[in-house]
């Protein structure tokens, strides 16, 4: 697998790459990715998160994460082009650093924690799982649940 990680300087002594490498990895794991994926994770600013929100989603809600997901079978016009290197490409999750902050402390958690449940997260949308509808927004809110606990548990 290829992961790449991106974190803004300025939050760079909070998270540990290394750390929500592995994290990414076993997340894949669990949802039997491909050994041969590539995906990148972006740690920002809310300002930047909002920016692209803005430029991509124009929905005018506030976004504690994104998923840019290179989808060979979307609409005609909204496809990415994949290059034949033998990787399956899922694309990017870009996260809000100071949202998963607040978030965290609503939640009663560490930011840590936040950061790993908006990973968890991001990465069901790369793979395939929505929330537009309550019945699909079950179904990725337990499987959330169920690699958040197995990570958790590993990764303590």
């Amino acid at each position: 697998m290829e992961i790449g990680i991106i974190i803004d300087e300025e939050y760079e002594p909070c998270i540990d790459p290394e750390w929500l490498d592995k994290v990414i990895r076993r997340a894949l794991e669990l949802e039997k990715a491909s050994p041969g994926t590539e995906m990148g994770l972006v740690i920002t600013s809310g300002e930047e998160v909002e920016q692209l929100s803005e430029e991509y989603l124009s929905d005018g809600l506030s976004h504690d994460v994104l998923t840019f997901a290179f989808n060979p079978g979307a609409p005609a016009g909204n496809e990415f082009v994949l290059p034949p290197d033998g990787l399956v490409h899922l694309g990017e999750v870009i996260i809000s650093y100071p949202r998963a902050a607040v978030q965290a402390e609503e939640q009663h958690h560490s930011v840590r924690t936040e950061i790993v449940i908006l990973t968890i997260h991001g990465i069901l949308h790369l793979l395939g799982y929505d929330h537009a509808e309550p019945e699909d927004e079950n179904k990725m809110r337990e499987r959330e649940a169920q690699v958040l606990k197995i990570i958790e548990s590993e990764f303590a």
